[in-house]
């Protein structure tokens, strides 16, 4: 954060070469590069689309090109995702850290045109969102005013593009992710006090909180059955972070007994901040912010949890997405 420095890398799986800063290197005219924080990565259709949070802009690029085609401006937007021609951005208002911020917005902007048609406004500061049906959810997490957090999880329908509902969930929302039977996993990060981090499955037929999982949750992903998840949980009375790997076959709802990292590497990654899952491979990749201001790393495990190869990335490695 304000140091300028949101980079995009490239893993060829043909060649296995990887590709440091593509953005810079097809956009030289961008005096600026990509911007200040890249909070997150989308590939729909042919455009690939990076939000670029402090620096308050979507990047529109050619997908395989990088080629910057728009800048959309948004202001502290956040995450992004997509549904019949049209990509949903939430955005927190106000500048960053602004605590009177008193809520946010979910833009929708149409892919051919590149424009913003509608607005909706959801709760304070919403993170990741997910989409099941004609209804798209919005993880609220008011983490600008601790220990005022938000706690619902907003509803709305993008038929009237209107916020129906807010489910209450927990304090603190961040990630919101669907699986194929029709239910959400959303985390909730606690207060990094005495309210700890949190897993729930909605069930978004009846819009409430059907089951609750016990165990900490910082991100996940989640591949045909299985729910890959870790924690990074800080706690400010110990001053220490505890992180752990969990799997969550999402089919039954329960915690897995093996890992998807067996060959002791966990050992090596300082601070994990980012999860995906090959959907033709099925190999897992994990990376690693390191100390957050040097550059960090990627890993990438077979399916059997053994590690296959890692390598050196731009600064706090954390968004990743496929192009076929």
């Amino acid at each position: 954060m304000n140091m300028n420095k949101a980079s995009l890398d490239l893993i060829d799986f043909r060649t296995g070469k990887y590709q440091r800063n593509i953005y810079n290197q097809a956009n030289p005219e961008v005096t600026r590069g990509l911007g200040d924080v890249g909070n997150d990565i989308l590939v729909y259709g042919s455009k690939l689309y990076v939000i670029v949070n402090v620096s308050n802009k979507l990047e529109v690029l050619d997908a395989k090109t990088a080629k910057r085609i728009k800048q959309i401006d948004i202001v502290n937007c956040r995450y992004i995702t997509f549904s019949e021609g049209k990509v949903y951005v939430s955005a927190y208002l106000g500048k960053v850290g602004d605590a009177s911020a008193t809520q946010g917005i979910v833009a929708q902007i149409d892919t051919t045109s590149l424009t913003i048609e509608k607005k909706v406004n959801v709760g304070r500061q919403p993170e990741e969102m997910a989409i099941v049906g004609r209804k798209l959810f919005v993880a609220n997490s008011g983490g600008y005013s601790p220990p005022d957090y938000e706690r619902t999880l907003s509803v709305i329908d993008l038929v009237s593009f209107k916020e129906i509902k807010r489910i209450d969930v927990a304090i603190n929302l961040n990630r919101v992710k669907a699986d194929r039977y029709g239910d959400l996993y959303v985390t909730s990060r606690g207060d990094y006090y005495d309210t700890p981090s949190k897993l729930f499955v909605i069930d978004t037929q009846k819009d409430a909180v059907k089951k609750v999982f016990d165990i900490a949750a910082s991100n996940l992903w989640i591949d045909d059955d299985i729910a890959y998840l870790y924690a990074s949980t800080w706690s400010y009375p110990l001053q220490k972070n505890t992180i752990s790997y969990t799997m969550i076959n999402v089919k039954d709802e329960t915690v897995m007994d093996r890992k998807f990292i067996n060959d002791g590497t966990e050992k090596e990654i300082l601070v994990p901040y980012g999860i995906n899952v090959n959907p033709y491979t099925k190999e897992v990749y994990v990376s690693d912010a390191r100390d957050y201001v040097t550059p960090g790393k990627l890993y990438c495990f077979d399916p059997a949890g053994n590690k296959k190869w890692s390598v050196t990335t731009g600064d706090i490695p954390a968004h990743f997405a496929f192009i076929n």
